[in-house]
């Protein structure tokens, strides 16, 4: 299922929406929780950059998670992302959700995940992503993987080559020079 650079380009022309799961992709796994009942995370800040970037230039972006988090909801507020699912331990319905919503084809989606519940989504989309320390079982899956762990940075080489293959890269690049 691997593609190469040249088919992940052509394939990311046509994508419309891009769609993340959080714990192993935007973090890098784990779950800090203190004895008050507090739930901590850790988001690369470049992640929020290439989500914020890829909103920006009319791309959105979905989470469908299975935890549920105030963490989770609070990130996606500040990037911008309005669309997200959480405590869903069958993602598929929430992507049906979201694929009717934007009136979108499974071939004009993104999907990066990083484990085995992530496979139904990794397997129906056009463009899909597993994280570099991801097991092999979903790497095998996937049409390409990232060179950085889930929570550092993976989700940005994502936008990154979204951006670029939709020839958006130098007008996102014009509008910090302009700055």
């Amino acid at each position: 299922m691997k593609k190469t650079k040249r088919q992940i380009t052509e394939t990311a022309k046509n994508i419309k929406l891009l769609i993340l799961d959080v714990d192993g992709v935007l973090t890098d796994g784990s779950i800090i929780l203190d004895n008050k009942g507090n739930e901590f995370k850790a988001f690369h800040v470049r992640d929020g950059h290439g989500i914020k970037m890829l909103i920006r230039a009319g791309i959105p972006v979905a989470i469908i998670t299975g935890r549920n988090s105030k963490v989770v909801e609070r990130r996606a507020k500040e990037l911008g992302i309005a669309e997200v699912y959480q405590k869903c331990y069958n993602k598929i319905v929430a992507y049906n959700r979201i694929k009717k919503k934007f009136s979108l084809r499974d071939n004009e989606i993104a999907y990066i995940g990083d484990d085995i519940v992530d496979l139904p989504l990794l397997k129906r989309v056009g463009l899909s992503f597993a994280v570099a320390d991801s097991p092999d079982e979903v790497k095998s899956l996937t049409s390409a993987v990232t060179k950085n762990r889930g929570g550092r940075a993976a989700a940005r080489e994502v936008t990154d080559v979204i951006l670029k293959a939709k020839g958006l890269w130098n007008k996102v690049i014009d509008g910090y020079l302009k700055t």
